[in-house]
């Protein structure tokens, strides 16, 4: 029970992270555009990953999706680490996201790790404890 109210704790604090950004890719807000600009990645770009991160956040809340989610999420917080990494940076107002996409990519970690079970890969890497099969 513990377990779950610490998933549900970090669902929700990734929900938020990732969440508060999709309302500025969907609005085609002007630092948006230059920022995917500077990517590489047109309005495409930018409308897919909100689409992407709009779906990790609905799988976070559905419990049987909880783990997928997770690892979506997960991948989208590895590619902006990434972006932050060689061509972003983390100078100003840049600094605050990265740092939100590295929380957010600890957080998907250790919700995949609590739900290890709902995914065959990760049930596979790290092997539930007997009483959690019971569970």
């Amino acid at each position: 029970m513990r377990t779950k109210i610490i998933s549900w704790i970090l669902q929700l604090a990734v929900v938020v992270i990732i969440g508060q950004t999709l309302f500025y890719k969907f609005a085609d807000d002007p630092e948006t555009v230059e920022l995917f600009r500077r990517l590489g990645m047109g309005s495409f770009g930018y409308k897919l990953i909100g689409l992407l991160e709009l779906i990790a956040c609905i799988l976070l809340l559905i419990p049987n999706s909880v783990a997928t989610g997770a690892l979506l999420g997960w991948g989208l917080m590895t590619g902006a680490i990434i972006a932050h990494v060689t061509e972003i940076g983390f100078e100003g107002k840049y600094g605050q996201l990265g740092s939100l996409a590295i929380t957010a990519w600890l957080l998907c970690i250790f919700i995949m790790y609590l739900n290890r079970t709902s995914l065959p890969i990760l049930r596979t890497i790290f092997k539930p404890h007997k009483s959690e099969l019971n569970s």
